[in-house]
């Protein structure tokens, strides 16, 4: 599902599909003149040159947060603030005050070597190994998984795959592990099987597109196929409380849960 350009937030049918499906698609979410702009300060630190293929040295560029006004800017837009609301719930997420981690992913025909299914968690980040990183069955740490498109993003630029649905697998899968949760490396201990069945989603669009994920949609990086690099942040949104998929005005964030565990 998009939204209208300029909408004041999401339809209901949109709140729907995210409940259902673990993501809706926001065009024109923030300026496309944001976008480039931001894009300039990411090649000048990445030492690339988007035109020039010599200078792209790696398959894939990681860069970290940024908070200068620019890129606050692109997530603080009127219509994120206002879907945030209405998928997290007015006074329970935090306003970004950065973005990152920034993907660079760059045409070429060497693997990536990073492009397996997985979710992203959320606490025990103190941890050394991102693999002992854990997530809850109430999103300890994470309200909303958001990608932010800053270039075009065509089917073969290399754009993330969504596995829509399975987010309510995941759920199940937490459920069991109460407040102590799982780690990434027991999540994927099985390849993330349970989710195989799910209809595959590619997250395509134009600078300016923001994806807003459910915390437990399974997700992935792949080859990139194309002629042109490609740039997305993948920040998390922060929740203000605790999330509860059990209270009374429990928001669809936290409905998708309760509806998973039945």
């Amino acid at each position: 599902m998009t939204s209208e350009p300029n909408a004041p937030g999401l339809s209901p049918a949109q709140i729907n599909a995210f409940i259902t499906d673990g993501f809706v698609r926001i065009d024109n979410a923030f300026p496309r003149d944001l976008a480039e702009q931001a894009a300039a300060l990411l090649w000048r630190d990445a030492g690339c040159d988007p035109a020039d293929p010599a200078s792209w040295h790696a398959p894939v560029i990681r860069l970290g947060h940024y908070a200068q006004p620019v890129f606050r800017g692109t997530a603080n837009t009127q219509l994120l603030h206002a879907a945030f609301d209405q998928l997290v719930g007015p006074g329970r997420w935090l306003p970004p005050g950065a973005l990152g981690t920034f993907v660079l992913r760059f045409p070429t025909p060497e693997a990536p070597n990073d492009d397996g299914w997985h979710i992203d968690v959320s606490f025990g980040t103190e941890t050394p190994d991102f693999l002992d990183w854990r997530a809850n069955v109430v999103s300890r740490g994470r309200a909303l998984l958001m990608l932010f498109l800053f270039t075009d993003v065509g089917e073969e630029d290399a754009p993330t795959r969504i596995r829509a649905g399975s987010h309510r697998d995941i759920a199940q899968r937490l459920a069991p592990a109460d407040e102590v949760g799982l780690t990434l490396r027991e999540l994927a201990a099985d390849g993330f099987a349970a989710s195989a069945h799910r209809r595959e989603v590619l997250a395509t669009g134009a600078a300016g597109t923001v994806y807003l994920c459910h915390p437990f949609l399974v997700h992935a990086a792949q080859p990139h196929r194309g002629t042109r690099p490609r740039i997305l942040a993948q920040p998390p949104l922060l929740p203000a409380v605790p999330l509860d998929p059990w209270r009374a005005d429990a928001a669809p964030v936290e409905t998708a849960i309760r509806d998973a565990l039945g």
